[in-house]
């Protein structure tokens, strides 16, 4: 018996171009290398006998279906998706696509970039625009103070510089 699970939270449809340039590219990827890949290599061992102890079969059948999968997710998100192409009229205010630079109590900076769901990179310090952080900066101006509850508790911080690229 399947576990049920409430359904998830709609992300918001917004992304910068960039973010929709890499999401039509990983889905050309996909459908144009990958699969094409994947599809002779499942039928080379489909064609070796007993498909039940096959690990090639095995893998390759769970291989394409990952691929599938990811290629029907992309299909469906770029239909749903928003560009947001021009900077917001205010840039004294924080919005989407702006990169902020803000302060903790201990005098530390933290630069964040506020971006669309399907592009979040924490190595980048890019961040949805749906999470905690962004939603508490949206709407703020340089010299704000803002508390925010983080994975290592609340923190307070100050918004420092406000940038659009």
């Amino acid at each position: 018996m399947a576990r049920w699970r409430p359904p998830t939270t709609r992300s918001s449809p917004y992304i910068t171009p960039d973010g929709e340039r890499a999401l039509r590219e990983e889905l050309k990827e996909l459908w144009l290398r990958r699969r094409q890949e994947v599809v002779p290599a499942l039928s080379a061992a489909a064609a070796e006998g007993d498909r039940s102890e096959n690990a090639e079969y095995i893998y390759r059948k769970k291989q394409l279906g990952e691929i599938d999968r990811r290629v029907r997710y992309l299909s469906k998100r770029l239909d749903e998706i928003e560009v947001v192409r021009s900077k917001p009229p205010r840039q004294d205010r924080v919005f989407f696509g702006a990169s902020v630079r803000l302060q903790d109590a201990n005098g530390a900076e933290r630069q964040y970039r506020i971006v669309g769901a399907d592009e979040t990179n924490a190595g980048k310090g890019w961040i949805s625009v749906d999470s905690p952080m962004a939603r508490s900066l949206l709407g703020r101006q340089v010299d704000d103070e803002i508390t925010v509850d983080l994975p290592e508790g609340r923190v307070d911080l100050v918004l420092l510089d406000i940038i659009y690229r």
